[in-house]
């Protein structure tokens, strides 16, 4: 089994409230266990350009109240070329980087894959405002984003009601509608619109005034971004049939900061500790997630797969390499969650009142 002296952690694609709480904790599981980490600053790109430096205890003290990374993040295509692999590769052995806790989504997954087939062990934890990496029920930095989602929701129905409005709410998510779908019901919002299932926007709108008709004032009607500027069209068209002027907001990214709740510290701290405690165990290629309440880990192969069944993106030979078992699970997960988003579009129009 190979021997950890040192180890890198980075991350990469989109920052999420959570990710320092996991950094903190790599750090601080891998202190203890007697091996030196590594922060790899700007996430791939930072690794092939050498941006790394020493960190310890002492550097992630206060970091897990803190919101985005530290660590900072860029997005590399040169990263995904052979030659931008072999120059992060080229870093960690200059550097003595033995294995690599990789935080982020689906394309940081694609990375951390790439890098243990070419012989330095990684493990991939979910860092996405999204909760879009299906073989977890959750990811860090969605709750955080979720709360601070429904609060702008909130202050908007204040007004709404003051003037007696409409408000067409575009949420964060892209192709994942988690974020509309549970804003919507914890705003109490007159409806919902997401990518994963087909609305009826005649009945909306004829919703909103026979609402308007038996006296409510306000209205918020909130919208996945994976729909494109839809929500910019339908605002007007409330307007014109029901007479309710009718405003749109898009929250954007400023949702994806703040200060991380207490389900996202917690969650990022035992992912954190998990993946040190996989690294040291001679485990790699994995992504750390959080099923049925507990924190477990998946092949990342199976990780990505399930992903790619799940958006019904699966390409020929997706599937080749696994066994009926494992296909299965798959198609299981899928389900299992295609399910829970009509249980919770379906509850919107039931309290839509």
């Amino acid at each position: 089994m190979q021997k950890f002296r040192k180890i890198g952690v980075l991350t990469s694609g989109g920052d999420a409230p959570g990710m320092n709480a996991a950094i903190r904790a790599v750090t601080l599981a891998a202190e203890v266990n007697g091996v030196d980490v590594v922060a790899i600053y700007d996430g791939y790109q930072g690794l092939m350009e050498g941006n790394v430096h020493d960190i310890s205890a002492k550097d992630v003290s206060g970091v897990i109240r803190i919101g985005g990374t530290f660590l900072h993040s860029a997005r590399s295509p040169e990263f995904m070329l052979e030659e931008g692999m072999q120059r992060a590769i080229a870093t960690c052995k200059k550097h003595g980087i033995d294995g690599i806790v990789a935080i982020g989504g689906d394309g940081t997954f694609r990375g951390a894959t790439d890098l243990t087939l070419r012989g330095i062990p990684c493990i991939g934890i979910p860092g996405t405002i999204d909760n879009d990496v299906t073989a977890s029920d959750s990811t860090i930095g969605y709750d955080t984003a979720l709360k601070t989602t429904v609060t702008m929701i909130d202050c908007l129905r204040d007004t709404c009601e003051s003037h007696a409005r409409c408000n067409v709410v575009e949420v964060m998510g892209r192709h994942a509608g988690y974020i509309a779908l549970e804003s919507a019901i914890a705003t109490g919002a007159e409806a919902v619109i997401i990518k994963e299932i087909p609305h009826d926007e005649d009945a909306i709108i004829k919703r909103i005034a026979d609402l308007k008709a038996n006296g409510k004032r306000s209205f918020i009607i909130v919208v996945s971004e994976g729909l494109g500027n839809y929500g910019e069209t339908l605002a007007p068209k409330i307007e014109a049939f029901t007479g309710v002027e009718t405003r749109f907001a898009r929250f954007a990214h400023v949702v994806r900061g703040g200060v991380p709740t207490v389900a996202d510290r917690v969650m990022a701290t035992q992912m954190g500790a998990k993946a040190v405690e996989l690294l040291l165990a001679g485990k790699s290629n994995l992504v750390v997630c959080k099923r049925n309440g507990k924190i477990v880990s998946e092949e990342i192969r199976y990780a990505l797969t399930v992903d790619r069944m799940f958006k019904g993106k699966l390409k020929d030979g997706d599937l080749d390499t696994f066994s009926e078992e494992q296909i299965e699970s798959m198609k299981a997960l899928c389900e299992l969650r295609t399910k829970e988003i009509r249980r919770l579009y379906d509850l919107v129009d039931k309290v839509a009142k």
